[in-house]
Protein backbone atom coordinates (compact mmCIF):
# COMPACT_ATOMS: atom_id res chain seq x y z
CA UNK A 1 0.00 0.00 0.00
CA UNK A 2 1.35 3.21 -0.75
CA UNK A 3 1.31 6.32 0.90
CA UNK A 4 -1.43 9.40 1.28
CA UNK A 5 0.68 12.38 0.71
CA UNK A 6 -0.35 15.56 -1.18
CA UNK A 7 2.64 15.40 -4.26
CA UNK A 8 2.06 14.91 -7.54
CA UNK A 9 4.78 13.62 -10.01
CA UNK A 10 7.76 15.72 -11.22
CA UNK A 11 6.83 18.24 -14.22
CA UNK A 12 7.77 16.84 -17.56
CA UNK A 13 7.79 13.04 -16.55
CA UNK A 14 8.84 11.33 -19.42
CA UNK A 15 6.46 8.61 -20.89
CA UNK A 16 9.46 5.61 -20.17
CA UNK A 17 9.33 6.99 -16.62
CA UNK A 18 5.86 7.29 -16.02
CA UNK A 19 5.38 3.55 -17.62
CA UNK A 20 7.67 2.32 -15.46
CA UNK A 21 6.09 3.27 -12.49
CA UNK A 22 2.53 2.27 -13.29
CA UNK A 23 4.40 -1.11 -13.97
CA UNK A 24 6.08 -0.83 -10.66
CA UNK A 25 2.86 -0.17 -8.73
CA UNK A 26 0.78 -2.90 -10.55
CA UNK A 27 3.65 -5.12 -9.59
CA UNK A 28 3.45 -4.03 -5.46
CA UNK A 29 -0.32 -3.99 -5.32
CA UNK A 30 -0.47 -7.39 -6.70
CA UNK A 31 2.60 -8.71 -4.68
CA UNK A 32 0.21 -7.10 -1.60
CA UNK A 33 -2.66 -9.32 -2.79
CA UNK A 34 -1.53 -12.45 -2.63
CA UNK A 35 -0.90 -12.15 1.55
CA UNK A 36 -4.58 -12.78 2.25
CA UNK A 37 -5.06 -16.12 0.27
CA UNK A 38 -1.23 -17.36 1.23
CA UNK A 39 -2.04 -16.52 4.85
CA UNK A 40 -5.12 -18.53 5.07
CA UNK A 41 -3.35 -21.48 3.34
CA UNK A 42 -0.87 -21.35 6.62
CA UNK A 43 -3.37 -20.94 9.12
CA UNK A 44 -5.91 -23.85 8.00
CA UNK A 45 -2.40 -25.84 7.94
CA UNK A 46 -2.03 -24.92 11.26
CA UNK A 47 -0.01 -22.20 11.78
CA UNK A 48 -1.18 -19.01 13.96
CA UNK A 49 -1.46 -15.65 12.57
CA UNK A 50 1.04 -14.61 14.44
CA UNK A 51 3.82 -16.94 13.18
CA UNK A 52 2.19 -16.42 9.74
CA UNK A 53 2.95 -12.74 10.24
CA UNK A 54 6.30 -13.07 11.67
CA UNK A 55 7.76 -15.63 8.64
CA UNK A 56 6.55 -12.53 6.37
CA UNK A 57 7.39 -9.62 8.39
CA UNK A 58 11.27 -11.16 9.46
CA UNK A 59 11.88 -12.62 5.80
CA UNK A 60 10.62 -9.12 4.02
CA UNK A 61 13.43 -7.23 6.90
CA UNK A 62 16.29 -9.67 5.58
CA UNK A 63 15.38 -8.63 2.09
CA UNK A 64 15.31 -4.80 2.71
CA UNK A 65 17.82 -4.32 5.32
CA UNK A 66 21.32 -4.30 3.68
CA UNK A 67 19.28 -1.95 0.90
CA UNK A 68 18.22 0.14 3.92
CA UNK A 69 21.59 0.07 5.12
CA UNK A 70 23.15 1.11 1.47
CA UNK A 71 20.48 3.98 1.60
CA UNK A 72 21.64 5.46 5.07
CA UNK A 73 25.67 5.51 3.60
CA UNK A 74 26.50 5.78 7.36
CA UNK A 75 23.96 8.73 8.72
CA UNK A 76 23.27 6.28 11.69
CA UNK A 77 22.02 9.22 13.46
CA UNK A 78 18.99 9.72 11.50
CA UNK A 79 17.71 6.10 13.26
CA UNK A 80 18.49 7.82 16.55
CA UNK A 81 16.24 11.03 15.54
CA UNK A 82 13.88 8.91 14.13
CA UNK A 83 13.63 6.01 16.68
CA UNK A 84 10.02 6.70 18.23
CA UNK A 85 8.23 7.03 14.61
CA UNK A 86 10.18 3.79 13.36
CA UNK A 87 9.14 1.56 16.53
CA UNK A 88 5.26 3.19 16.35
CA UNK A 89 5.62 2.21 12.34
CA UNK A 90 6.92 -1.19 13.66
CA UNK A 91 4.57 -1.92 15.81
CA UNK A 92 1.33 -0.63 14.90
CA UNK A 93 1.46 0.11 10.99
CA UNK A 94 3.43 -3.21 10.80
CA UNK A 95 2.65 -6.13 13.61
CA UNK A 96 -0.56 -4.60 14.53
CA UNK A 97 -2.10 -3.97 10.99
CA UNK A 98 -0.51 -7.11 9.25
CA UNK A 99 -1.37 -9.45 12.74
CA UNK A 100 -5.36 -7.75 12.66
CA UNK A 101 -5.73 -8.53 8.85
CA UNK A 102 -4.73 -12.30 9.26
CA UNK A 103 -6.38 -12.82 12.29
CA UNK A 104 -9.59 -10.89 10.38
CA UNK A 105 -9.51 -13.87 7.08
CA UNK A 106 -8.88 -16.35 9.34
CA UNK A 107 -12.57 -15.66 10.79
CA UNK A 108 -14.09 -14.07 7.51
CA UNK A 109 -13.28 -13.91 3.48
CA UNK A 110 -10.02 -12.49 2.14
CA UNK A 111 -11.84 -9.81 -0.33
CA UNK A 112 -14.01 -8.90 2.48
CA UNK A 113 -11.85 -8.18 5.37
CA UNK A 114 -9.64 -6.83 2.77
CA UNK A 115 -12.42 -4.20 1.05
CA UNK A 116 -12.42 -3.05 5.58
CA UNK A 117 -9.37 -2.27 5.69
CA UNK A 118 -9.53 -0.13 2.33
CA UNK A 119 -12.15 1.95 4.28
CA UNK A 120 -8.87 3.63 6.03
CA UNK A 121 -8.47 6.89 4.15
CA UNK A 122 -12.02 7.77 5.43
CA UNK A 123 -10.54 7.22 8.86
CA UNK A 124 -7.53 9.80 8.22
CA UNK A 125 -9.62 12.33 6.91
CA UNK A 126 -11.53 11.91 10.42
CA UNK A 127 -8.40 11.88 12.20
CA UNK A 128 -7.18 15.13 10.73
CA UNK A 129 -10.39 16.56 10.95
CA UNK A 130 -10.49 15.56 14.85
CA UNK A 131 -6.89 16.30 15.36
CA UNK A 132 -6.03 18.97 13.56
CA UNK A 133 -9.19 20.47 12.76
CA UNK A 134 -9.14 20.23 8.76
CA UNK A 135 -12.81 19.96 7.88
CA UNK A 136 -13.50 17.80 4.72
CA UNK A 137 -14.84 18.82 1.88
CA UNK A 138 -18.66 17.46 0.05
CA UNK A 139 -16.40 15.38 -2.08
CA UNK A 140 -14.57 14.14 1.09
CA UNK A 141 -18.03 13.97 2.75
CA UNK A 142 -19.10 11.93 -0.57
CA UNK A 143 -16.69 9.31 -0.49
CA UNK A 144 -17.20 8.28 3.00
CA UNK A 145 -21.12 7.78 3.01
CA UNK A 146 -20.26 5.51 -0.38
CA UNK A 147 -17.90 3.36 1.69
CA UNK A 148 -20.37 3.74 4.58
CA UNK A 149 -22.93 1.85 2.27
CA UNK A 150 -20.77 -0.38 0.58
CA UNK A 151 -19.69 -1.50 3.75
CA UNK A 152 -23.08 -2.73 4.78
CA UNK A 153 -23.39 -4.24 1.75
CA UNK A 154 -20.37 -5.84 1.74
CA UNK A 155 -20.74 -7.31 4.81
CA UNK A 156 -24.59 -8.64 3.78
CA UNK A 157 -26.25 -7.61 6.55
CA UNK A 158 -29.45 -6.70 4.69
CA UNK A 159 -30.20 -10.05 3.73
CA UNK A 160 -29.71 -11.64 6.99
CA UNK A 161 -26.57 -13.44 6.39
CA UNK A 162 -24.03 -14.39 9.19
CA UNK A 163 -21.24 -12.28 10.11
CA UNK A 164 -18.26 -12.84 12.21
CA UNK A 165 -18.53 -9.99 14.80
CA UNK A 166 -14.60 -11.34 15.55
CA UNK A 167 -13.57 -11.18 11.98
CA UNK A 168 -15.14 -7.60 11.70
CA UNK A 169 -13.28 -6.37 14.95
CA UNK A 170 -10.28 -7.90 13.41
CA UNK A 171 -10.55 -6.45 10.29
CA UNK A 172 -11.72 -3.23 11.47
CA UNK A 173 -8.79 -2.85 14.00
CA UNK A 174 -5.96 -3.70 10.71
CA UNK A 175 -8.16 -0.75 9.17
CA UNK A 176 -7.05 1.73 11.94
CA UNK A 177 -3.56 -0.03 11.81
CA UNK A 178 -3.12 1.18 7.75
CA UNK A 179 -4.33 4.45 8.71
CA UNK A 180 -1.89 5.08 11.35
CA UNK A 181 0.58 3.62 7.98
CA UNK A 182 -1.01 6.57 6.08
CA UNK A 183 -0.20 9.08 8.82
CA UNK A 184 3.60 7.83 9.62
CA UNK A 185 4.21 7.46 5.84
CA UNK A 186 3.24 11.30 5.20
CA UNK A 187 6.21 12.46 7.98
CA UNK A 188 8.68 13.34 4.66
CA UNK A 189 10.26 16.17 6.85
CA UNK A 190 12.44 13.68 9.04
CA UNK A 191 14.91 13.20 6.02
CA UNK A 192 14.74 9.55 6.83
CA UNK A 193 14.58 7.63 3.40
CA UNK A 194 11.27 5.22 2.99
CA UNK A 195 13.15 2.09 2.41
CA UNK A 196 14.93 2.79 5.56
CA UNK A 197 11.17 3.23 7.59
CA UNK A 198 10.04 0.05 5.77
CA UNK A 199 13.11 -1.89 6.89
CA UNK A 200 13.11 -0.26 10.56
CA UNK A 201 9.46 -0.94 11.16
CA UNK A 202 9.54 -4.99 9.67
CA UNK A 203 12.63 -5.40 12.09
CA UNK A 204 11.34 -3.53 15.10
CA UNK A 205 7.80 -5.36 14.21
CA UNK A 206 8.92 -9.12 13.73
CA UNK A 207 11.50 -9.37 16.84
CA UNK A 208 8.03 -7.51 18.87
CA UNK A 209 6.13 -10.50 17.82
CA UNK A 210 8.68 -13.04 18.63
CA UNK A 211 8.86 -11.59 21.86
CA UNK A 212 5.19 -11.82 22.52
CA UNK A 213 5.06 -15.07 21.28
CA UNK A 214 8.05 -16.40 23.51
CA UNK A 215 6.01 -14.22 27.09
CA UNK A 216 3.04 -16.32 25.34
CA UNK A 217 0.62 -13.35 24.63
CA UNK A 218 0.41 -14.58 21.16
CA UNK A 219 0.75 -18.24 20.42
CA UNK A 220 3.72 -18.82 18.07
CA UNK A 221 2.19 -21.92 16.32
CA UNK A 222 3.84 -23.56 13.13
CA UNK A 223 3.36 -26.70 11.08
CA UNK A 224 5.62 -28.77 8.01
CA UNK A 225 2.63 -30.41 6.48
CA UNK A 226 1.99 -29.59 3.42
CA UNK A 227 -0.54 -26.67 2.88
CA UNK A 228 -3.95 -27.67 0.78
CA UNK A 229 -5.77 -24.68 -1.48
CA UNK A 230 -8.75 -25.24 -3.76
CA UNK A 231 -8.04 -28.74 -5.56
CA UNK A 232 -4.12 -29.11 -4.67
CA UNK A 233 -1.28 -28.88 -1.86
CA UNK A 234 1.80 -27.43 -1.99
CA UNK A 235 4.74 -27.81 0.66
CA UNK A 236 4.60 -25.74 3.40
CA UNK A 237 7.64 -23.00 2.56
CA UNK A 238 6.45 -21.93 -0.28
CA UNK A 239 3.38 -20.10 0.75
CA UNK A 240 6.29 -18.74 3.74
CA UNK A 241 8.34 -17.88 1.46
CA UNK A 242 5.87 -15.87 -0.91
CA UNK A 243 4.69 -14.08 2.16
CA UNK A 244 8.05 -12.86 3.00
CA UNK A 245 9.59 -12.31 -0.37
CA UNK A 246 6.99 -11.69 -2.97
CA UNK A 247 4.15 -10.45 -0.56
CA UNK A 248 6.13 -8.07 1.88
CA UNK A 249 9.78 -7.44 0.20
CA UNK A 250 9.10 -7.42 -3.24
CA UNK A 251 5.84 -5.46 -2.46
CA UNK A 252 7.52 -2.61 -0.36
CA UNK A 253 10.53 -2.11 -3.16
CA UNK A 254 8.43 -1.97 -5.99
CA UNK A 255 6.24 0.12 -3.92
CA UNK A 256 8.67 2.65 -2.95
CA UNK A 257 10.02 2.37 -6.67
CA UNK A 258 6.19 3.84 -8.06
CA UNK A 259 5.94 6.03 -5.58
CA UNK A 260 9.22 8.13 -6.32
CA UNK A 261 8.12 7.40 -10.30
CA UNK A 262 4.69 8.38 -10.21
CA UNK A 263 4.11 10.47 -6.87
CA UNK A 264 1.93 9.19 -4.20
CA UNK A 265 -1.18 10.46 -5.43
CA UNK A 266 -1.39 8.35 -8.47
CA UNK A 267 0.68 5.45 -6.86
CA UNK A 268 -2.50 5.13 -4.22
CA UNK A 269 -4.97 5.20 -7.18
CA UNK A 270 -2.99 2.36 -8.87
CA UNK A 271 -2.82 0.43 -5.61
CA UNK A 272 -6.70 0.09 -5.36
CA UNK A 273 -5.33 -3.05 -8.13
CA UNK A 274 -4.44 -5.23 -4.59
CA UNK A 275 -8.16 -5.18 -4.19
CA UNK A 276 -8.96 -6.59 -7.49
CA UNK A 277 -5.79 -9.24 -7.32
CA UNK A 278 -6.98 -9.99 -3.90
CA UNK A 279 -10.44 -11.51 -4.57
CA UNK A 280 -9.01 -13.37 -8.02
CA UNK A 281 -6.45 -15.08 -6.01
CA UNK A 282 -9.35 -15.57 -3.21
CA UNK A 283 -11.00 -17.23 -5.67
CA UNK A 284 -8.06 -19.84 -7.37
CA UNK A 285 -6.79 -20.45 -4.48
CA UNK A 286 -9.73 -20.68 -1.90
CA UNK A 287 -12.83 -20.99 -3.59
CA UNK A 288 -14.00 -17.81 -2.25
CA UNK A 289 -16.79 -16.08 -4.83
CA UNK A 290 -18.15 -13.25 -3.86
CA UNK A 291 -22.07 -12.47 -4.19
CA UNK A 292 -23.61 -9.84 -6.47
CA UNK A 293 -24.25 -7.63 -3.59
CA UNK A 294 -21.23 -7.92 -2.33
CA UNK A 295 -19.58 -7.07 -5.84
CA UNK A 296 -21.92 -3.93 -5.68
CA UNK A 297 -20.67 -2.99 -1.85
CA UNK A 298 -17.07 -3.71 -2.95
CA UNK A 299 -17.74 -1.07 -5.97
CA UNK A 300 -19.15 1.54 -3.59
CA UNK A 301 -16.40 1.48 -1.23
CA UNK A 302 -13.72 2.06 -3.92
CA UNK A 303 -15.84 4.70 -5.28
CA UNK A 304 -16.10 6.13 -1.82
CA UNK A 305 -12.12 5.73 -1.24
CA UNK A 306 -11.47 7.15 -5.02
CA UNK A 307 -13.63 10.31 -3.95
CA UNK A 308 -12.26 10.55 -0.95
CA UNK A 309 -8.99 10.54 -2.52
CA UNK A 310 -9.73 13.35 -4.78
CA UNK A 311 -11.16 15.56 -2.41
CA UNK A 312 -7.61 15.63 -0.37
CA UNK A 313 -6.43 17.76 -3.67
CA UNK A 314 -10.03 20.14 -3.78
CA UNK A 315 -10.30 23.22 -1.88
CA UNK A 316 -11.99 22.46 1.76
CA UNK A 317 -14.86 25.35 3.14
CA UNK A 318 -14.40 24.55 6.21
CA UNK A 319 -10.33 25.59 6.25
Amino acid sequence: MTTVTHDSPPAGVRYDRLASGLALAVVSASAFGLSGALARGLMNAGWSASAAVAARVLLAAVVLVPIAAAQLRGEWSLLRRNLALITTFGLVAVAGCQLAYFNAVAHMEVGVALLIEYTAPVAVVGWLWARHGQRPGRLTVLGACLGAVGLVLVLDVLSGAQVSTTGVIWALAAMAGVAVYFVLSSHADTGLPATVLAAGGLVVGGLALLLLGVVGVFPLAAATQPVAFDGFTVPWWLPVLALGLVSAALAYVAGIAATRRLGSRLGSFVALTELLVAIVVAWLLLGEIPSGIQVLGGALILAGVIAVKLGETAPSSGR
